[in-house]
């Protein structure tokens, strides 16, 4: 008999849709998710490739606001469409905002065990508000198990004295075949790819969103530190869009030898390229829940060089094998990794093949036997 699971989550985000094509393409889960809008225009550029899924879904009706760091989004027809689809699981993305609550107490009422998809690190107990944490205390406690994508978002759950019986692991994944089909490509066409995105023949890659927590800043500068013969050699690739980018370009201009460029936002479609060519990629972040940007490039079978405190960090990143850790707004760090990537061609060749050896164990596929596991989870709680 299959499980009817309804999966509620915040937009149709590229990423999500071969994970959740794989979950409803397992034969025992009847899925349908319920987004809480299609996309969020003010923080991301992303297309919809809404030809891509294969799963049955709707769009609830929302009304978004942002005012300063704070993003408020409201929907009505939470309970409605909870009712409408009669799940036997409920599984939430997150807790922070409203609709949340409302399918939490919906499934209470209903009696329908609710399994919160947590990505929070132990990074996050560091900095947060007081009443911010009870407020989650609150929201965890009245959760029946939990998904998390790896092992800091476990310990995270573990800190606030979740039982391990009740914490479930999926695995956080991106079409790990799509892009390495498509870095094949881009490869053997690396001579015109580099023309058309105006790409130094070397260089080290950032993508993401450019703000400070990013550690773009910390970046630019452990780049402008590195011995002026591996700047001659090897430029500095940005990709994203940010607040910060006209402050980042303003510095960039002092930076002599070297070349910085900023290539903007990136569909999926360009990505693998800037992946391909790339000889690194790094994320600097103070603190970030997983960071995909690193699947997708360990899927491209390029290295990388990760902050520790990166949710990602302790199940991707095994020191010199798949690439080099970093400590968090550290400049000297950061420049240690890059010379050492850029002075070591043969190491970079030898985590290039493990990075493409040890992706292929978080695959859309792997993430929804871990769903399943979770739901058998909550089958046994329940008698």
């Amino acid at each position: 008999m299959k499980r009817r699971l309804a999966l509620i989550t915040e937009i149709i985000s590229p990423y999500r849709i071969p994970v959740f094509n794989a979950l409803a393409k397992q034969g025992d889960v009847d899925l349908h998710v319920i987004f809480l809008a299609e996309t969020d225009p003010d923080l991301r550029q992303w297309k919809v490739y809404k030809d891509e899924i294969k799963f049955s879904h709707q769009v609830l009706p929302s009304w978004r606001k942002r005012v300063g760091r704070y993003n408020w989004l409201l929907n009505p027809g939470v309970g409605s469409a909870l009712s409408a689809f009669a799940p036997d699981v409920v599984l939430c993305g997150g807790y922070n905002y409203l609709a949340s609550w409302q399918a939490m107490l919906w499934s209470r009422m209903k009696e329908v065990p609710f399994l919160l998809w947590s990505e929070s690190n132990v990074q996050d107990i560091r900095r947060a508000h007081p009443i911010v944490e009870f407020i989650k205390d609150e929201f965890l406690s009245r959760c029946s198990g939990f998904v998390v994508p790896g092992r800091s978002a476990k310990e995270y759950l573990r800190a606030h004295k979740i039982r391990e019986e009740s914490i479930f692991v999926a695995p956080n994944a991106v079409d790990n075949e799509l892009f390495a089909t498509a870095t094949l490509e881009a490869l053997q066409h690396a001579g015109m790819r580099r023309t058309e995105l105006a790409l130094p023949e070397r260089y080290f890659l950032f993508v993401g969103r450019l703000v400070r927590e990013k550690g773009v800043f910390e970046l630019l500068s452990a780049y402008a530190k590195l011995d002026q013969a591996i700047r001659n050699q090897v430029g500095l690739v940005l990709v994203g869009y940010g607040a910060e980018r006209a402050q980042l370009e303003s510095i960039a201009t002092t930076i002599s030898p070297g070349i910085v460029k900023f290539a903007g936002f990136a569909q999926r479609e360009q990505l693998s390229s800037y992946y391909a060519l790339a000889e690194v990629l790094i994320l600097p972040t103070y603190s970030d829940p997983w960071g995909l940007v690193v699947n997708e490039a360990m899927a491209c079978g390029l290295p990388v060089i990760v902050c520790r405190v990166a949710g990602c960090a302790v199940d991707l990143v095994k020191e010199s094998w798949t690439g080099l850790l970093t400590l968090p707004r550290d400049e000297s760090s950061l420049l240690a990794a890059m010379t050492k990537i850029a002075s070591r061609p043969e190491l970079r060749n030898i985590m290039s093949a493990n990075c493409s050896r040890h992706i292929s164990h978080y695959s859309p596929e792997a993430w929804a036997l871990g769903i399943i596991r979770a739901l058998e989870g909550m089958e046994v709680k329940r008698g």
